[in-house]
């Protein structure tokens, strides 16, 4: 199948475009920068404001995997934007947006990002990211989407090919990229969470 990962040279973008390669997929890594990711078939330049070029992508994609940061240190609310014109243009292909960890809930359900121990400085970013799953929980059934939000800490450990699922609340505290790429590349072949958040963490 053609996947394509807008945010193909970043940490997450480049780990998912190695897994689907690794598998046998037609990857099309996109990126402001437009340099090879490993594994990608064609690389091609764009950011996820470009709306129509990204529509394009999408629409010609089997599923698209969006890995786009809100960039700490910087204005979040470019990515906001970007997401919000690309559910008004209404792709018609299958999106998988990577979340933050922000947006999920405590036991008593408050989001993390409300908690007095998340750190500062990626409060901006999980609050863009709080207001994009809005975003498409809104949207509802007007386009394909499903949005995975990550445990709480990333790690570099290697890839083990497996992980355990949840829905709103964290289902542990880490997850490797390497596994994390692995999930997407499973929802971008299965289409299991379509329409809905979900979350993982390493066993």
């Amino acid at each position: 199948m053609k996947i394509a990962v807008i945010g193909g040279t970043g940490m997450v973008g480049s780990a998912t475009v190695t897994e689907a390669a690794d598998r046998g997929h037609d990857v099309v890594s996109a990126s402001r920068s437009g340099r090879h990711a490993e594994g990608a078939a064609q690389d091609v330049s764009l950011t996820l404001a470009d709306t129509r070029a990204v529509i394009d992508l999408v629409n010609s994609s089997d599923a698209t995997v969006i890995a786009v940061s809100a960039g700490r240190g910087e204005s979040a609310q470019p990515v906001i934007d970007a997401h919000r014109a690309l559910i008004a243009a209404a792709p018609t292909g299958r999106l998988i947006v990577v979340g933050g960890a922000g947006s999920l809930l405590a036991p008593d359900g408050t989001r993390l990002v409300d908690g007095p121990g998340f750190p500062e400085e990626y409060k901006a970013e999980a609050l863009a990211f709080s207001e994009v799953l809005d975003l498409y929980r809104e949207a509802g059934g007007a386009l394909s989407w499903t949005l995975l939000s990550p445990a709480p800490g990333f790690t570099d450990r290697p890839r083990t090919g497996s992980y355990v699922e949840g829905t709103d609340e964290p289902v542990g505290s880490e997850i490797s990229v390497a596994d994390f790429a692995v999930a997407l590349v499973d929802e971008a072949e299965k289409d299991t969470h379509r329409g809905h958040r979900w979350t993982i963490a390493n066993v």
